[in-house]
């Protein structure tokens, strides 16, 4: 397993730091809202309101960055000792919060930093979180965002890390502790097939608990399978586990895989993509291989829960969990949870739809936080 240390995170960002603050100002330009950069006297000049202190307080965070870097990987990347998560009582199925115990994330954002903070893309345009950190503190390149009244207050206050989780983009991460209640008090399975792997956190959250016996995933992200496979073979040994790397819904067409699996599992569990929310690197992504929503909803969405619904046994348990979605910056708006339901509806029987309590980070509301726990029965 690759682990990225704390030293070596804060290296991922070392640069000569010696140039004075009349320097900064000379050299630094400012990324505005349509991508073009603009040098920051000029961005100055044209009557946005940045008062000499404030780019001072941003000077100074940019030359003692490191410090900032060792809080980010502490809190969000510091791996927690794998068995500790068997040993915590499972949230009961009234109350399944994917904020609740955070740090079980961390292996999973560690092991992916690099696809969940910058090389996936907000399908709303809203910048990566690695990304901006690069511009920043490589390039003096200073995205507007950060010199916005609201922004300057957090940076004077010490409090840039606010600033960076709030505006800038990372993809989003299903808690394993919530996987694992799941697993534990609603579904309930043995044998498990995932149509994503959500970053190995299915992986993580099903294998530490004690009944499941099998798990099986499929994804199109080669790094996200390469690293599922050597996770599960690293930490659980007397576990079967097979990963498989193809589009869910080719799957549904492959012989040998519906041969070997048919009417197999007892819980298929995932969340889907939100259509195109969240713009993931390869070819072979769903929001690639399809040209607009109604296709996408017949060639991805269709033919995943036709998969689905083979590879369950009767009496088996489908559950995924979903949300519309909206912006009015974009003026683009999913029925998400209707129009999937509806397709799922006419292969298995609607059992209940649970609440899963969670939390918008981003100041600039891009998705519904409304997401809900589906659960259908073959």
């Amino acid at each position: 397993m690759n682990i990225i240390s704390n030293d070596r995170f804060v290296s991922l960002f070392n640069r000569n730091n010696s140039i004075s603050f009349s320097e900064f100002k000379s050299k630094a330009r400012v990324r505005v809202s349509n991508g073009k950069l603009v040098d920051l006297n000029d961005y100055v000049r044209s009557g946005r309101k940045v008062p000499h202190d404030d780019l001072h307080n941003l000077f100074e965070h940019i030359k003692t960055r490191d410090a900032y870097l060792r809080r980010f990987h502490n809190k969000s990347l510091k791996p927690t000792y794998l068995n500790e998560l068997r040993k915590k009582k499972p949230m009961s199925k009234d109350e399944l919060n994917n904020n609740s115990l955070v740090q079980f994330k961390n292996i999973i954002r560690n092991i992916h930093y690099r696809d969940i903070l910058e090389h996936t893309q907000s399908g709303l345009d809203i910048p990566s979180f690695l990304t901006v950190l690069k511009e920043l503190y490589y390039d003096q390149i200073i995205d507007y965002k950060l010199l916005t009244p609201s922004a300057l207050f957090y940076i004077k206050q010490n409090r840039i890390g606010s600033v960076f989780s709030t505006f800038y983009f990372r993809a989003s991460i299903l808690n394993p502790y919530l996987v694992y209640s799941l697993n534990r008090s609603l579904l309930k399975g043995s044998r498990i097939f995932t149509p994503t792997l959500g970053w190995s956190s299915y992986c993580y959250g099903f294998l530490e608990c004690d009944d499941v016996v099998e798990y099986v995933g499929t994804d199109v992200i080669k790094s996200v399978c390469e690293k599922t496979r050597d996770f599960a073979r690293t930490f659980y040994k007397d576990k079967h586990v097979s990963i498989y790397c193809s589009p869910s819904e080719d799957l549904f067409h492959k012989k040998t895989f519906l041969r070997k699996y048919l009417e197999h599992f007892d819980v298929v569990f995932f969340s889907p993509p939100y259509y195109d929310l969240e713009k993931y690197p390869g070819k072979d992504q769903s929001t690639n291989r399809y040209r607009n929503y109604n296709e996408w909803l017949h060639g991805y969405w269709l033919e995943t829960i036709q998969l689905c619904y083979a590879v369950l046994e009767k009496g088996g348990r489908l559950c995924y969990i979903l949300s519309d979605y909206g912006s009015d910056q974009t003026g683009k708006y999913y029925s998400l949870v209707e129009d999937m339901n509806t397709i799922a509806s006419t292969f298995f029987k609607k059992k209940q739809i649970l609440p899963m309590y969670n939390k918008n980070a981003n100041m600039t509301k891009h998705r519904s936080t409304d997401e809900k726990i589906m659960v259908f029965v073959k």
